[in-house]
């Protein structure tokens, strides 16, 4: 089947899913608010939001108190506003969940943040100087956080960006569709008007040495992320048509959205919210036919429901209890099939998970031109045994209340650390590590002075 998507429908494909609220919607909607004293939507946000009193200040049409009320609490609030998992975190907890639907509080935050993007206003000044000096390594939104609290804090930042571009997962790992790379990189001109510098295409270890920055700052937080999507591991993967998810992404968000996957057959290999992106990003860019290949089963993926329910209205078509075993040349070094094995889940392993086991002689192939690989993401071990941690396969071990590391000196926030029951990999997440890391080292330094 051939997709009916032309070059000309592409741009079109890649504009934001969600409407923003009009004036009129955003007040009537917050006057549905109850305004909840000690309010559970406040209580469920990792960040710490008073939803009461922003939904309020936009029921007042006071739009810049309110986006003022968000972005105290998390610097990443726009990002946030599109990215959330609202309906896990405050609008699940929202007691109108009990009698009617719950307020539409990922909407709202939306429209507050717009009004501070288009009418260019500070909201937030530098602190006064204090004299010490934080590095910050990796700009996405625990960086980002941390270096906000740290600049309002009078300390002088800066941050090494290894990009071009500074904002990490949210100005490359996010499909424009659910965040344009504006919002992000909006983001980051807040976090610079403080005062902080971002020194982008400067690789930590390579363009700065590591202990030229380890002399030069009082303390350093690292905020690096995770690298690229790991190898299957199986025959084939050198074959032209085969993708990282995150590389993927990336391109397709740095604007790269060209006819190369109309009509094309693809398989996503993963379950997460990057195998969802991939294989809508795969259907916006006019595949016609897109597969989820997961070797567990539904209950078992670890995308968002939203965003699972989204990939289905998408098209997207779901191959649950299948592992691939092979990509097939079609004979010109092209991907031409995808061989699988049908699995069945075990008791629950070592990482809590139910094991899997392939079913002997259920081999069978599908016929695909695209294999993307999103089966999660490696860990930046060499620079961590570099600087000397304490890790656990790439996780960072840190210490709860002071986000310090093995090396006093230095702290850690973000997918860094997350993993092994280490927090939740999420933007929201990430960015109130970076706030309570910036506040951990505030306590140090001034502790030594």
């Amino acid at each position: 089947m051939q997709s009916s998507v032309t070059l000309d429908d592409l741009p079109l494909n890649f504009q934001e899913v969600k409407k923003d609220l009009s004036p009129k919607e955003a007040v009537d909607e917050a006057n549905r608010c109850l305004y909840c004293y000690d309010a559970p939507c406040t209580k469920a946000c990792p960040t710490g939001i008073n939803i009461p009193a922003f939904i309020k200040k936009i029921a007042s049409e006071n739009l810049k108190g309110s986006a003022r009320v968000i972005l105290d609490a998390n610097p990443l609030g726009a990002t946030c506003a599109r990215v959330c998992p609202t309906e896990e975190l405050c609008e699940g907890a929202c007691v109108l969940n009990d009698i009617s639907v719950p307020v539409m509080i990922g909407q709202l935050q939306r429209h507050a943040t717009n009004w501070a993007i288009h009418h260019h206003q500070p909201l937030f000044k530098k602190g006064n100087p204090n004299g010490k000096k934080v590095a910050i390594i990796g700009s996405g939104p625990a960086g980002l956080s941390g270096a906000r609290e740290l600049a309002r804090l009078g300390y002088e930042v800066t941050i090494f960006e290894a990009k071009e571009k500074a904002g990490g997962l949210n100005t490359y790992g996010i499909v424009p569709f659910r965040l344009p790379q504006e919002i992000s990189l909006w983001e980051v001109e807040q976090v610079k008007q403080l005062g902080v510098e971002i020194l982008t295409n400067t690789i930590f270890g390579e363009d700065i040495m590591v202990n030229e920055v380890m002399e030069d700052y009082d303390a350093v937080l690292l905020a690096i992320g995770m690298g690229k999507v790991p190898m299957l591991g199986i025959p084939g993967e050198e074959l032209h048509g085969v993708y990282d998810a995150i590389q993927l992404i990336e391109e397709i968000k740095d604007g790269d959205i060209t006819d190369r996957f109309i009509g094309k057959r693809a398989a996503v290999i993963g379950a997460g919210n990057t195998a969802i992106d991939a294989a809508t990003c795969l259907k916006r860019m006019g595949a016609s036919n897109v597969k989820i290949v997961y070797r567990r089963s539904e209950s078992e993926m670890t995308a968002y429901a939203s965003e699972y329910e989204f990939a289905k209205q998408e098209g997207v078509e779901f191959r649950w209890l299948t592992q691939p075993t092979e990509i097939i040349d079609d004979g010109n070094g092209n991907v031409g099939k995808l061989k699988c094995s049908r699995t069945k889940l075990g008791e629950l392993d070592h990482s809590g998970r139910r094991s899997v086991k392939i079913i002997e002689n259920s081999d069978f192939s599908m016929d695909v031109d695209i294999v993307v690989k999103a089966i999660g993401q490696t860990r930046h071990k060499k620079l961590i045994e570099e600087l000397g941690l304490e890790h656990d396969q790439g996780i960072v071990k840190i210490d709860p209340v002071t986000h310090q590391t093995s090396n006093k000196k230095l702290f850690a926030a973000g997918d860094v650390v997350f993993g092994k029951g280490q927090g939740d990999a999420m933007v929201v997440s990430a960015v109130e590590q970076g706030k309570k890391a910036a506040r951990a080292i505030h306590r140090h330094i001034q502790s030594s002075l």
